[in-house]
């Protein structure tokens, strides 16, 4: 039986430090928080145990520091199933995210590089040189711009199918968003794309109107995440709604990250791509129903059901 293309996810591996408030403070105030929890995560290695806990062949490229931190992110990992061979070591902190987490689950991230830094373009190239023709490539932007750029561009010499979450947000250049075949963004990352903060994205004719002028920017197809919405996509055969799912959320700290590798999984297993974001709603729904970024991933015989009792 022919196994299904791999899926290579090239980005960050951080500790997140996790606190529940009932608000934020303000300046120059001290508030109490709940008990400080540390889960594993980082943008990448988020999407790399999705797409593990979904049961693709996956393997995670970054670096980690020479600190006790390390050793949890990769056993993490690595129970999930994932291969982490192309992630290094280097004499530095390991990546880290403070999170505060409000009552409605909606969260604040500030987020310290660490280790993720040193993931040059170099290095991307070279632990990409074994990437195969039909492959999957997934990135983010915890890594240097540069080394994102790059991975991109070798994925596609290779011939691999390259999708992009834009986040944290950031302005991107047309010259590497044409190398992008799935650009994944939520709506303050569109926001940020665009140019246009405070863009309406209400009724169905505004989201159409926003995913369509991120297409514009380059990327080959646009998934534009909306959370219990679902999802918009945008590509040169028109613009397609994905309806969300509605649930009680606890924490949506790597929801994004859910869809994202479910969503490469179910391409990787030949799912169309209406299908592929069916699924990713699913999963990431069912993962803001619990708090933490990794331990948050459903498996995929909950994201199955999930989808078997919605449909029924």
């Amino acid at each position: 039986m022919k196994e299904n293309p791999e899926i290579v996810v090239i980005g960050s591996l951080n500790a997140d430090l996790v606190q529940n408030v009932d608000r934020l403070p303000k300046p120059g105030e001290t508030i109490v928080g709940g008990n400080l929890q540390t889960f594993s995560g980082g943008k990448g290695a988020n999407q790399a145990y999705a797409a593990g806990r979904m049961g693709a062949r996956v393997s995670m490229i970054g670096q980690v520091g020479s600190d006790g931190l390390a050793s949890l992110l990769l056993q993490s990992l690595q129970s999930a199933g994932v291969h982490t061979d192309s992630v290094g070591k280097v004499d530095l902190s390991t990546g880290a995210a403070v999170i505060l987490v409000l009552p409605d689950g909606e969260n604040l991230i500030v987020i310290s590089p660490g280790a993720n830094a040193t993931v040059t373009p170099g290095l991307a190239a070279q632990r990409l040189s074994a990437l195969s023709e039909g492959s999957y490539l997934l990135s983010q932007l915890e890594i240097p711009i540069e080394s994102v750029d790059e991975s991109l561009a070798v994925a596609k010499a290779r011939g691999a199918t390259t999708i992009l979450d834009p986040a944290p947000a950031r302005e991107l250049s047309p010259d590497l968003l044409r190398k992008v075949d799935f650009l994944t963004p939520n709506e303050t990352e569109t926001e940020t794309l665009l140019g246009a903060p405070g863009l309406k994205m209400e009724s169905d004719a505004d989201l159409e109107l926003a995913a369509r002028a991120v297409l514009a920017l380059g990327p080959r197809s646009v998934v534009l995440k909306l959370g219990a919405r679902g999802c918009v996509i945008a590509s040169g055969e028109g613009c397609q709604r994905v309806p969300g799912f509605k649930v009680s959320a606890v924490d949506t700290t790597a929801a994004g990250d859910v869809f994202n590798g479910a969503f490469a999984t179910a391409l990787a297993e030949g799912r169309g791509v209406l299908q592929a974001a069916r699924f990713a709603n699913a999963a990431a729904a069912l993962s803001v129903t619990r708090p933490g970024a990794q331990n948050s991933v459903p498996s995929r015989q909950e994201a199955e059901r999930f989808l078997s009792e919605v449909a029924g």
